[in-house]
């Protein structure tokens, strides 16, 4: 029983909750109510969280030996010891090919896509978590191929508008997410070397500029042609408000909280941000399907 916890803690199913943005797709081309749509959508979900699960799984097996050295990552069950390395393999392998399969019933773009995201993650464990800057972009691609292959999943075009909000808030989210490790986690640079690349100066300029992108876009999107021509309304931007306070929430958290370290524990831990998203999603039904 205890190497069972320890296998679906290595798994970390907590953060499956960032796979949520492959139904995007499904939410902003209008097929909400489609029931079949609905079901491919969340089959889609459910194989980037096998897919997920084996890229963060193979990160702690190459992370192990540093991950001892860092107060939190320490207890992570490869690094504790709890798992050893021939099973953590295994799970790697089994969580693919059950992801890979899957894909492949569905569609052979889907499954390239899947592929793709797994070989981003492999580069990125590997070398590019090692390039500073193009380490938090490498990740940010990664939640746009989980965008993007929700709109492969139910045979939709992907919106260009999807695409970039998806970088921008990803690039937003791991740059706050360093700022945190670099500013608030005594010894960083020791368990993620790339630390010592950055200073919370240049993550300020860099978050700075991609908060007013994400804010920007967004309006932008609201209030487009696309949206108008493609769902029937001009009520968008109702939701604005709510995007605007989700971001400066976040940004409240990273330099007066000390928060920011794992956006998905703040998602579920922080009532403001989580009162706040659920009305934004809440609006956009309404929008979109209501009024």
């Amino acid at each position: 029983m205890p190497m069972l916890r320890a296998i679906i803690k290595l798994a970390r199913p907590t953060h499956w909750l960032k796979n949520g943005v492959v139904l995007a797709a499904l939410v902003f081309a209008g097929e909400l109510a489609h029931i079949e749509m609905v079901g491919v959508a969340f089959a889609a979900v459910a194989i980037f969280c096998l897919v997920s699960s084996g890229v963060y799984t193979l990160n702690d097996y190459v992370d192990r030996e540093r991950d001892r050295l860092h107060p939190i990552k320490r207890n992570r069950p490869l690094a504790a010891g709890t798992v050893p390395p021939t099973v953590a393999v295994v799970m790697i392998l089994v969580m693919w090919g059950i992801g890979f399969t899957v894909a492949y019933m569905i569609s052979l773009s889907l499954l390239t896509i899947a592929m793709a995201y797994a070989l981003l993650n492999i580069l990125y464990s590997f070398s590019l978590k090692n390039i500073v800057i193009l380490d938090v972009m490498t990740i940010a691609v990664g939640f746009v191929l989980r965008a993007y292959a929700g709109a492969v999943a139910i045979e939709v075009p992907a919106s260009k508008w999807l695409i970039i909000n998806t970088m921008l808030l990803a690039l937003f989210l791991g740059f706050g997410k360093r700022r945190h490790e670099l500013v608030h986690v005594q010894g960083a640079e020791s368990h993620r070397t790339i630390l010592s690349r950055y200073s919370p100066y240049l993550l300020d300029q860099l978050i700075g500029i991609v908060t007013a992108s994400v804010v920007v876009v967004y309006m932008l999107y609201t209030f487009s042609a696309e949206v108008r021509d493609k769902l029937g309304t001009d009520y968008l931007f109702v939701t604005i408000p709510f995007v605007l306070y989700g971001v400066f929430r976040y940004l409240y958290l990273i330099h007066k909280e000390e928060g920011g370290g794992s956006p998905t524990r703040v998602l579920i831990t922080d009532r403001p941000i989580l009162f706040d998203v659920s009305l934004w999603l809440l609006t956009v039904v309404i929008v979109l399907y209501v009024l």
